[in-house]
């Protein structure tokens, strides 16, 4: 009894009387055998390029990451304020707080001229008033936290350091409200 023939991509077989006749057997071997060299070689390459790329970057990141950080020296409060786009805290008046806002990097090294995009939002009553200044980052000699420190008349630092906002040891010492106001 003859049965119809089975084909398939790689090999086809016809099949009489439970006897198999391969049509293409050795050809059909050596085509998958070739493209298994083929598919190990790309393998293989590929991860000789990916090891490449990772040595080619010797050493830490160029880059820290950082938590933003408020200091007010305003009698005003700061609804929001942002470095980079990263931030978005406020700060009550004369306030200052640890840099527990989630995130931005900065450059490991500082270099002269480093400025950022500093946001902020100081109500008046009910209307937001909300500015954008360029400022240059202070010098630092470490990666740290990214401090922005407001005081009146709009002006604004930014500073890098590992201590808090309230820290003796920041580079901008806060001395909190003023005795004189009430």
């Amino acid at each position: 009894m003859k049965h119809p023939r089975v084909d398939s991509p790689l090999f086809s077989i016809a099949v009489y009387d439970s006897k198999v006749e391969k049509t293409h057997g050795i050809f059909c071997k050596v085509k998958i055998m070739k493209w298994i060299v083929y598919l190990g070689t790309v393998l293989l390459l590929s991860g000789c390029a990916l090891k490449a790329r990772q040595v080619e970057q010797v050493g830490p990141s160029p880059t820290a990451t950082a938590q933003v950080g408020i200091v007010n020296h305003t009698d005003e409060f700061i609804y929001s304020a942002s470095v980079d786009g990263a931030g978005g805290g406020n700060m009550a008046r004369w306030g200052a707080g640890l840099a527990n806002i989630c995130c931005t990097s900065i450059p490991r090294v500082w270099y002269p001229g480093m400025m950022v995009m500093v946001r902020w939002d100081m109500p008046d009553g009910l209307k937001h008033i909300i500015k954008e200044k360029m400022i240059e980052v202070e010098k630092y000699d470490e990666p740290g936290d990214i401090y922005m420190h407001f005081f009146p008349d709009d002006e604004v630092r930014v500073v890098v350091s590992n201590a808090g906002g309230r820290a003796k040891t920041h580079p901008i010492l806060h001395s909190g409200k003023p005795a004189n106001i009430p």
